[in-house]
């Protein structure tokens, strides 16, 4: 029997990206940072720093990349909307990134403020995320990463025209794909099929979602279409009070995932941190990523 251990042994087989969210309030601010600390030496690909609905942490989140950016190594990726900001200031915020060092931007159409309402562009705004990519690379020569739905997207009319969107993304500029997170397998092998029948080139990157806090997956995957599948619900099943066990399970689950998945081919992955660094760092560590050890040289007598 192959172990997870002998399946992930030398990290370098695969590549690991995290995302955080910018912190509301000055106590998630010194956890945010604790999280940021404890990953920073696994030297993931990148970090990304999402974008609150309708713009709603768009100070917090440039104040959190600007920060990443002056004191750690890492290389951060900002989360940028259309919803509710003019072009003008969009624009404002892309030139803000570029001159304090940011090279690297996940641009997405975003939620109406609170989540209410379909989306409505702003009058003198960006009309679709492709044209938000277009005007990120007017700009600078950023890296441009764009959304695609595995289970396609719950506004989609069918997956054809979430692929059509994905292609208008490409041609105006995006280089990578972060995929929606989804828990089967078969999701992921079936979007595969239908980027490869598109022609579609662009590394496509699976989201790796933590399941701890089960009961809030299952509002998460509600708004964005994922599926539950009942295997999953059940190993959460009665655990409500057992935080621990849920911790286990939820390391266990995304490491296994993550192998499915390479069995598919895919070397990148995206894993949201939720902020918590614990779990991320124990997933990493079951994918054979360790802290990188000091040169001698680098070690103080």
């Amino acid at each position: 029997m192959i172990s997870l251990g002998d399946r992930f042994r030398g990290g370098d087989r695969v590549r690991v990206s995290f995302e955080f969210s910018p912190p509301r309030t000055d106590e998630a601010e010194v956890k945010l940072w604790d999280a940021i600390e404890r990953l920073a030496p696994l030297e993931p690909a990148f970090v990304s720093v999402t974008y609150g609905a309708g713009g709603s942490t768009r100070e917090r989140t440039h104040s959190t990349v600007k920060r990443i950016v002056q004191e750690t190594k890492m290389k951060p990726a900002a989360h940028l909307t259309c919803v509710g900001a003019s072009q003008a200031q969009i624009d404002k915020v892309i030139q803000g990134y570029w001159d304090v060092g940011v090279r690297h931007i996940v641009a997405i159409r975003g939620d109406m403020p609170d989540m209410e309402g379909a989306y409505r562009p702003h009058e003198n705004g960006y009309q679709t995320t492709a044209d938000l990519v277009k005007g990120i690379r007017a700009i600078g020569d950023f890296e441009v990463s764009v959304s695609v739905y595995p289970e396609r997207h719950p506004e989609s009319r069918s997956f054809e025209h979430d692929l059509d969107l994905l292609k208008a993304k490409i041609d105006a500029g995006a280089t990578r794909a972060i995929a929606q997170f989804a828990f089967e397998t078969e999701h992921y092998e079936r979007l595969l099929e239908r980027v490869a029948k598109a022609g579609i080139k662009i590394p496509i990157v699976p989201g790796i979602m933590p399941t701890t806090n089960f009961k809030g997956v299952e509002r998460m995957a509600a708004r964005c279409g994922a599926t539950v599948p009942a295997w999953l619900r059940a190993y959460y099943d009665g655990l409500d009070d057992d935080l621990a066990t849920r911790r286990l399970i939820a390391a266990t689950v995304a490491a296994e995932q993550v192998h499915d998945l390479e069995r598919l081919g895919f070397r990148d992955f995206h894993l949201y941190t939720l902020n918590q660094a614990d779990l991320t760092y124990a997933i990493c560590h079951i994918l054979g990523f360790k802290p990188k050890e000091a040169a001698p040289s680098e070690v103080q007598a």
